[in-house]
């Protein structure tokens, strides 16, 4: 007997072995059992959801002979004759090849002859978006007014492409995506069945890689068994048959892209590639990994949307505090740009390497979050005692209007600008992103002037609660009672003394022409 895949021999039955959609299982089950069915349905959702297996499950159940609490009872003449795809009143039509007018005529001219056998004649079109707009308009009547032993299903996975007036004459349903410990238990009780050994842990990467499709999930875990025939599923067999990269891959790239060391993660990528990994997996899983990292720093009860070990989850919170939220999202955008990118690329691993020295290097892009990054490099070196060094001074022509020397910081300024660091691990989120951006211009004494471009920022921060706690967090970091004002910049005199404040603000040299 010839092999059957997976996704086909285990493809539910019976409404009862559906999983994670509940609420439309429910309702038509009710629907069945109350015998008020409609004439006309319209199943919603992505690939490998149940769409097709929920209406030929319904089609069953709607000539079943002996139904069992709304199900059907998969041993009767009609059930197995459903079953086997050899009954005349079910009728499955793909549209993506079936899309034109003289096909939707045929369905028209046939839906005049009632069943041979059971009571409904059942019509389940597949990827009903494909129709053409003729084959819609063709459709339309009989779909409004149909006889009332015909039910038409409609399935697609893209709802939008369909009429309007197609919409409003089906009673629709969309599909979930499944969630990961759903497909996660579906796959380990069909191996136990099988009576094949897995780790736990290969079986939770197939879920995840099958994003919400238990199909995909079943396809995936075919796959991995084929290669390792008779052998247990482990998770190492598991990333290389499907081409992924284990997570400490990601830690120790990660780690090398914070350090800024360009030539250890072009090493790094050259391994991968040497290892013969997917490069569009790499991408995504990578991206999924900063995700985890974003989440980690964004709040404390993600238990349900982070899927790793307790063993994971430490080094991800170690990672999570070696890097800034705003940094780590540049780190995000720069990949998800790759990877719409990478697809049908020719020259894959150079668009990679290309990606990668972009984090290294902030300085080689001049958008707002690449400059957040440098600044929060330099605040690092200015934290850990590490002296910046200055540009050599331009010799000036004889000529030049000699400037008179600057005075030097005084202590007060020096102070708070020695602690801003402190200042700002200690506030929470978002206060802590918006002050990041802004500077300190002293106003006198113990006071000063927060100043910011941002706008939002300004609005944010320009509140008594707001102003209340960061004078709180500056008395803790100085001892010192601070008075602090928000200002925007084009609110700031440019005069002499806003020249004098800049060399307080970014502790360099400046020149006058």
């Amino acid at each position: 007997m010839s092999y059957t895949a997976l996704y086909r021999k285990f493809r539910p039955n019976r409404f009862e072995d559906v999983k994670g959609q509940n609420h439309i299982v429910t309702t038509l089950k009710n629907q069945i059992k109350a015998d008020k069915m409609g004439h006309a349905y319209l199943f919603c959702g992505t690939r490998g959801t149940g769409k097709t297996s929920v209406a030929k499950i319904f089609a069953k159940a709607v000539n079943c002979e002996h139904p069992i609490d709304g199900s059907p009872c998969n041993e009767c003449s009609i059930c197995k004759a459903i079953q086997a795809g050899a009954s005349m009143n079910v009728i499955e039509i793909d549209a993506a090849s079936n899309n034109g007018v003289d096909n939707i005529r045929e369905i028209r001219d046939e839906v005049q002859y009632s069943p041979t056998e059971g009571k409904y004649k059942v019509y389940i079109i597949d990827e009903v978006h494909m129709l053409s707009i003729g084959a819609f308009n063709a459709l339309l009547k009989t779909l409004e007014e149909p006889p009332s032993y015909v039910i038409f299903i409609l399935a697609t996975t893209e709802a939008h492409k369909i009429p309007v007036t197609i919409l409003s004459r089906c009673q629709r349903y969309d599909f979930k995506r499944l969630s990961l410990d759903i497909i996660a238990l579906r796959l380990s009780e069909l191996l136990e069945e099988e009576k094949i050994e897995a780790e736990e842990k290969a079986i939770r990467y197939i879920a995840k890689s099958a994003d919400g499709a238990m199909r995909d999930a079943l396809s995936l875990l075919d796959q991995c068994l084929a290669f390792y025939m008779d052998q247990k599923l482990t998770y190492e067999n598991t990333l290389e048959v499907l081409g992924a990269i284990d997570t400490e891959v990601f830690s120790g790239l990660l780690r090398k892209i914070i350090a800024q060391d360009t030539l250890g993660t072009i090493k790094q990528l050259e391994q991968i590639i040497m290892d013969g990994r997917d490069l569009n997996q790499f991408v995504i899983d990578f991206i999924w990994y900063m995700r985890n990292l974003l989440f980690l720093q964004s709040t404390e009860d993600i238990e349900d949307i982070l899927d790793v070990s307790k063993e994971a989850r430490k080094a991800l919170q170690e990672e999570a505090n070696m890097i800034e939220p705003e940094v780590l999202m540049r780190y995000i955008r720069v990949f998800s740009e790759l990877s719409s990118q990478i697809k049908y690329a020719s020259q894959k691993r150079v668009l990679i390497e290309i990606a990668l020295i972009k984090l290294t290097k902030p300085a080689m892009e001049s958008n707002y979050d690449s400059i957040l990054n440098r600044l929060s490099l330099i605040e690092k070196q200015l934290e850990q005692g590490i002296i910046v060094s200055k540009p050599e001074k331009i010799s000036q022509p004889s000529n030049a209007v000699q400037t008179q020397p600057l005075p030097t910081t005084p202590k007060e300024a020096q102070d708070i600008i020695e602690v801003k660091g402190d200042i700002i691990r200690k506030l929470d989120h978002p206060l802590k992103n918006y002050i990041r951006s802004c500077r300190f211009q002293e106003a006198g004494e113990n006071r000063f002037i927060l100043v910011t471009k941002d706008e939002i920022a300004y609005g944010m921060i320009n509140t008594p609660e707001k102003k209340e706690e960061l004078e709180r967090v500056i008395f803790e970091c100085m001892q010192k009672e601070i008075t602090i004002d928000i200002k925007l910049e084009n609110e700031i005199e440019h005069n002499v003394d806003a020249f004098l404040n800049a060399q307080k603000n970014i502790h360099m040299e400046i020149e006058e022409e």
